[in-house]
């Protein structure tokens, strides 16, 4: 998986563009717009926050009404077009429709897509006086592409990219991926802004079902703080521009480009995670053993969201009886005399009983930027894996001053 993309690694037939408007107060670039030259199969998921923000809403109705086929996604930064009433509804429709002018295509081909500070109103102007370059300044290069996927950050400390491709009848097929988010970042669903586009050919329904399984596994299995924005947004746009044929459900082309399509939200997933307010490392929590899948991840997700268990990695402290106690309080009922738990690969619990082990090593494994976390309950066979960062003194500044 390439984080650094090339010329070579862009799916054929879109273009991207990005400038400053003046929604951020750094001057920085704040306003992105992505194109298909043809009409793209779309696929889409967005937040279940039942507060929701304007662009959410128009973006949803724009891909019921075009039966999944549209040509562009307008999106800022700065701003969440949030619990603004019918004036910042009116902001996004009227963007759409500008911008759907400008590309000379339907305003239900667009999508509109906001994220920043919540209530404060989207002011309409600046996006309007930008427009007319953001559109004719759009390329198919790399370099826009990068400017793109930093447009879209607020407290990220870097853009997140990633590229995949297979070889389909003799064609090579490409996709390409970015991603926004730092904080506020819980399921469901997507935690994020999230934009994928590809050169393969494939049917809005089968794209839909296949983005909703991928999902399941990358975007809907991370977590930084236990906070579901009023934004998220999943987008990817398919415009078949490959010259590959279309792919059919159940296919080793249909597998192939499922994986390719996961390994790209994977790695967009954790780069999230590493990115997070005042996040020094990655813990990849594996829960083993359990009667079903659901239960793995329900222990997996409140093992990942607790605080205790997350301020203990913070400070490399091998506390496992926060571990334990929070897998305790889940929900899932299983029997803790038959639990194993590892941290960094040291056994530290072995049926519900406490082992011995050099804290001294432990600690310093827990400080290392990936760690591992397994618990197996040894109830079944199902497992699930959960992704979380750790808790840190940097997380409440960031976010006690983000207004002010």
């Amino acid at each position: 998986m390439k984080h650094a993309l090339s010329e070579a690694a862009l799916p054929r037939g879109f273009r991207f563009s990005a400038t400053a408007c003046g929604l951020k107060k750094t001057g920085a670039l704040d306003l992105a717009l992505l194109s298909s030259d043809v009409p793209a199969s779309a696929a889409a998921v967005f937040t279940k926050n039942l507060v929701v923000a304007a662009p959410v809403t128009v973006s949803k109705a724009n891909l019921r009404a075009s039966k999944g086929r549209m040509r562009a996604v307008i999106v800022n930064a700065g701003n969440a077009n949030c619990a603004t009433g019918g004036a910042g509804y009116a902001v996004s429709v009227r963007t759409v429709e500008e911008t759907a002018r400008r590309l000379l295509c339907h305003p239900r081909e667009v999508f509109v897509c906001s994220t920043g500070v919540i209530g404060v109103p989207l002011p309409l102007e600046k996006i309007l006086r930008a427009l007319p370059g953001i559109v004719q300044n759009r390329r198919p290069s790399a370099r826009s592409f990068a400017e793109l996927s930093l447009a879209i950050c607020t407290t990220d400390t870097r853009p997140k990219t990633a590229s995949g491709s297979f070889k389909m009848a003799g064609k090579r097929v490409h996709l390409v991926g970015c991603a926004k988010g730092a904080g506020m970042i819980h399921p469901n669903m997507a935690t994020t802004l999230a934009f994928v586009v590809t050169d393969a050919a494939i049917s809005p329904s089968l794209l839909q079902k296949t983005l909703k399984d991928v999902t399941h596994r990358t975007f809907n299995s991370i977590t930084i703080d236990g906070d579901t924005s009023t934004n998220d947004t999943l987008l990817v746009l398919a415009n078949g521009e490959s010259g590959a044929p279309a792919i059919k459900p159940n296919s080793s082309a249909h597998r192939a480009f499922q994986k390719a399509l996961e390994e790209v939200c994977r790695s967009l997933a954790l780069q999230i995670v590493a990115d997070g307010e005042g996040a020094q490392r990655v813990i990849e929590i594996v829960v083993r053993g359990a009667k079903s899948e659901a239960a793995a991840r329900q222990i997996g997700q409140t093992i990942a969201t607790s605080p205790l268990v997350k301020t203990a990695f913070a400070g490399g402290d091998p506390n496992w009886g926060r571990i334990f106690a929070a897998a305790g309080r889940s929900g899932v009922n299983f029997d803790p005399d038959l639990v194993d738990i590892h941290m960094a690969g040291i056994p530290v619990l072995r049926r519900g009983q406490p082992l011995d082990f050099n804290e001294r090593v432990a600690s310093n494994r827990l400080l290392e930027k990936h760690v591992q976390l397994i618990v197996d309950l040894h109830a079944g066979r199902a497992s699930a894996t959960y992704y979380t960062c750790d808790f840190t003194a940097e997380y409440v500044r960031i976010n006690a001053s983000y207004r002010t």
